[in-house]
C-alpha cells in the first residue's frame, strides 16, 4: 500500500473515532444534551464502539488508529508494518485526530457556547489524572496500553487443524473484539488518567483546543502533563511488542 493511502485511511479511521469519542463526552459534559450526565459507563460505551466505527472504515490499513499499536506492531511485525510506513501510519493518525476534535466543536457549538464553566471544556478532549502524580499517571497508562497491544498480537487468529478443522480464533469478532478491550480497559484501569492509551488520541484534541477551537474562556491545555498521555502509551504498546518476540522466540 503507497504513502498515500495509508496516510488517508488512518486519517479517516482516527478522523471518526476522536469525533465520536470526544462527541459521547461533550454529550456528558455540556448542559442542554440529551445525554446531559449519563455517566461513566456512557462514556466508555461510546469510546469503545467510536474504536469499533474506526477501524472498520481504516481496515484497508489494518486499522492502527493509535501511534503505540503502530509502534508495537513495527517492533513486533516489521515485515506487515515497515519502518518506512511508520511515520505516515502516525502522521494519518495525528491529523484526523486533530480534525475529529474540531467536527467535535462543530457539532456541539451551540451547546460550547451555553456551557458555564467553559474552563472545564478541555477534559472534553484530553485526558487528566484524578490525583496528579506524573510518575504513576505514566504507569497507568503504560499499563493499559500494555493489555491492548498485547491482546492485538497475542490473540488467536484464523488457522486450520491437522484434520482441516477451522479455529477462527478471535478473528471472527473483527474489530468488535478490539472494542471489547478498550470498553473493559476504561472500565477496569480508566479510572485514574481517563486511560488515553493512544499518544495521537490525546495529543491531537488537545492541539486542537490550544490552537484552533473558538471556545470563549476556555483554559489553557495543560501541556506540562500532556507528555505523560503520550510517552506511557508508546511505552505500553513497545513492552507489550517485546512480550510477543519473547514468547515466539519460545516455540
Amino acid at each position: 500500500m503507497s504513502a498515500g493511502a495509508i496516510f488517508v485511511w488512518e486519517l479517516l479511521g482516527t478522523a471518526a473515532l476522536i469525533l465520536l469519542g470526544n462527541g459521547v463526552v461533550a454529550n456528558h459534559v455540556l448542559r442542554k444534551n440529551n445525554g446531559h450526565g449519563a455517566g461513566t459507563l456512557f462514556i466508555t460505551f461510546g469510546w469503545a464502539f467510536g474504536v469499533f466505527t474506526g477501524a472498520s472504515i481504516a481496515a484497508p490499513t489494518g486499522a492502527h488508529l493509535n501511534p503505540a499499536v503502530t509502534l508495537g506492531l513495527a517492533i513486533a511485525t516489521p515485515e506487515k508494518v515497515p519502518w518506512s510506513n511508520v511515520p505516515f501510519y502516525i502522521l494519518g493518525q495525528m491529523v484526523g485526530a486533530i480534525l475529529g476534535a474540531v467536527l467535535c466543536w462543530a457539532v456541539y457549538k451551540l451547546q460550547f457556547d451555553d456551557h458555564p464553566e467553559p474552563r472545564e471544556t478541555l477534559g472534553i478532549f484530553s485526558t487528566a489524572p484524578q490525583i496528579p502524580n506524573k510518575p504513576w499517571n505514566l504507569v497507568t497508562e503504560i499499563i493499559g496500553t500494555f493489555v491492548l497491544v498485547a491482546w492485538i498480537l497475542l490473540s488467536p487468529v484464523y488457522s486450520t487443524g491437522s484434520d482441516g478443522t477451522p479455529n477462527f480464533g478471535n478473528g471472527a469478532l473483527g474489530y468488535a473484539g478490539v472494542s471489547f478491550v478498550v470498553l473493559v480497559i476504561g472500565i477496569s484501569l480508566g479510572g485514574p488518567t481517563g486511560y488515553a492509551i493512544n499518544p495521537a488520541r490525546d495529543l491531537g484534541p488537545r492541539i486542537a483546543y490550544a490552537f484552533l477551537l473558538p471556545i470563549k474562556g476556555k483554559r489553557d491545555a495543560d501541556w506540562g502533563y500532556s507528555w505523560v498521555p503520550v510517552l506511557g502509551p508508546l511505552v505500553g504498546g513497545a513492552l507489550a511488542a517485546l512480550l510477543y518476540l519473547g514468547v515466539h522466540n519460545l516455540t
